[in-house]
């Protein structure tokens, strides 16, 4: 790891050409002279790639790299790796940064001697409406390994960690559902997880989301749980 990189953001994208200036610019107003923002790029069909590179000719801080056109999970899998900082941020493509973001998650890693910084969201819709006030309050976010199998509160766009975390969450499993639920659990074994209350991202929900907030049916819920399950009790044995 190189200790001259403060900060890493880690960001995937795919055909995302509506909302991706607008988050890049929330992002690098967040970051400083040896900062980076490294983004893994699935093979958009769309103007996402040029729209990132018209950026880049203006900022070296930027790195676009070629995705392993595997899908979302492999995809933040190959920006993490990446990733030279002491902290690394994770960031969709289509959401916005309050401009104190990375100052407050830094903040909180100090004062609370964490290795992984979650922080609250509001909810907004295509057009940036806001749709739900706290994320924590709508998922009862919070800690625990137990509690976030049962009921995922790790929401990857608010999340940051330590470097050093990045040996214990890869490779992700291919075979699991989300990458930032695994890092999330995987986290809480070795360090220590801190989920801060300020609400510093605009969390856009709309139809292109990969994710979605509705629950799957009960036959799937419980075959991601126990895949993640047996994928989690194996990698720390």
């Amino acid at each position: 790891m190189n200790r001259d990189v403060r900060v890493s953001v880690a960001m995937a994208t795919y055909n995302g050409e509506k909302y991706i200036k607008k988050q890049i610019e929330t992002i690098i107003k967040n970051l400083e002279k040896n900062d980076e923002l490294v983004i893994s790029d699935d093979g958009s069909k769309d103007k996402t790639r040029h729209i990132i590179k018209k950026i880049i000719e203006k900022d070296d801080r930027i790195k676009l790299i070629e995705g392993p056109n595997k899908g979302v999970k492999q995809n933040f899998e190959n920006a993490i790796k990446n990733c030279k900082g002491k902290y690394i941020f994770l960031s969709d493509q289509d959401d916005l940064w309050e401009k104190d973001k990375v100052q407050k998650v830094l903040k909180c890693f100090e004062k609370h001697n964490c290795s992984l910084v979650i922080h609250d969201a509001k909810v907004i819709d295509e057009n940036e409406n806001e749709i739900i006030k706290s994320f924590f309050e709508f998922r009862n976010s919070g800690a625990g390994i137990i509690k976030n199998i049962w009921k995922n509160t790790y929401i990857g766009c608010c999340m940051a960690f330590k470097g050093e975390i990045k040996e214990k969450v890869l490779p992700i499993p291919d075979n699991i559902e989300m990458h930032d639920q695994w890092i999330g659990i995987i986290n809480e074994k070795y360090g220590k997880s801190e989920f801060l209350k300020d609400k510093l991202i605009k969390y856009r929900r709309h139809s292109g989301n990969v994710s979605t907030m509705k629950h799957y049916g009960i036959f799937k819920m419980i075959k991601n749980r126990a895949i993640l399950i047996a994928n989690y009790l194996y990698r720390i044995k």
